[in-house]
């Protein structure tokens, strides 16, 4: 018969626990400190913790950077491809889920061969192709191209969502008289939301944090993502690594915020996820 921990077990493995997390964590936590001091002051410093804290980093980024520009583009670019590729990967998802057919068996099969194609061999002809249409220095461009190289995963994921939902209560829903289109709306997304959720954050994640495509095809300053703008703190003979330190503390934080909310979502995609594929 298993005792319960006593206090004392309990709070040696809270020790434990904590110094595994400040372990791993710790390189964002020195960012976060060394966002505290002046370039000149860390190259001067040997000391971890910050001697002369100071905010000059963080009103250095208001004031004279274009960096709240750069956090804005990234969220119209992050949020836009994030709901184009939710969207078209929830009915691509539901008819490879409840549709069966040669077409459908082959497409399903074709979305590992284009999930393994890697992006790069085709940036020269999407270049020329966005130059043309206008779109260079646009964040549809990029918006597309994000929604394009995340759908297949994202199609996966939601496949393997909606096995997990009984055809039965769509049945019942097409007896009553709604339309399968109805019934997917009013009662596969609502049962489905959890699992939406975790498609959702992998996308976001993947368009917030990704630097070579928005590098090739946002080259104007005004429209730049934080990626490739916190890129200009590095310059050829020196690095504002105050600024940079800073700049880098403040992109974590959306992130941060995002897991804080959302995180028994990402379990519960890693789990459901892998049930059915």
């Amino acid at each position: 018969m298993n005792r319960a921990p006593t206090a004392v077990q309990r709070w040696r493995r809270f020790a434990v626990l904590l110094v595994i997390v400040l372990l791993i964590n710790f390189p964002i936590i020195l960012m976060g400190l060394n966002s505290l001091q002046t370039t000149q002051q860390l190259m001067a410093s040997r000391s971890l913790w910050p001697e002369m804290p100071t905010l000059a980093n963080y009103f250095y980024l208001s004031e004279r950077t274009n960096f709240w520009r750069f956090l804005t583009n990234s969220m119209i670019v992050s949020g836009g491809a994030t709901l184009f590729g939710l969207v078209a990967a929830s009915f691509a998802g539901y008819a490879l889920s409840r549709y069966r057919g040669r077409f459908l068996t082959g497409f399903s099969r074709s979305l590992f061969v284009v999930q393994m194609f890697p992006i790069i061999l085709a940036l020269i002809p999407l270049f020329i192709l966005f130059r043309n249409l206008g779109l260079i220095n646009n964040p549809l461009s990029v918006i597309i191209v994000y929604t394009v190289v995340h759908l297949p995963f994202a199609t996966w994921m939601a496949r393997a969502f909606f096995d997990t939902i009984p055809r039965e209560l769509e049945e019942a829903a097409l007896v009553d008289g709604c339309s399968r289109f109805g019934a997917f709306i009013r009662i596969v997304l609502p049962l489905s939301g959890p699992g939406l959720a975790a498609i959702a954050i992998f996308s976001f994640l993947f368009s917030y944090n990704e630097f070579f495509v928005a590098n090739v095809f946002l080259k104007d300053e005004s429209t730049m993502t934080l990626p490739v703008g916190i890129t200009m703190f590095m310059q050829q003979y020196s690095t504002d690594w105050g600024s940079l330190m800073a700049a880098a503390t403040v992109t974590v934080i959306p992130t941060f915020i995002l897991f804080l909310g959302i995180q028994k979502y990402i379990t519960y995609g890693a789990v459901s996820g892998g049930v059915k594929g």
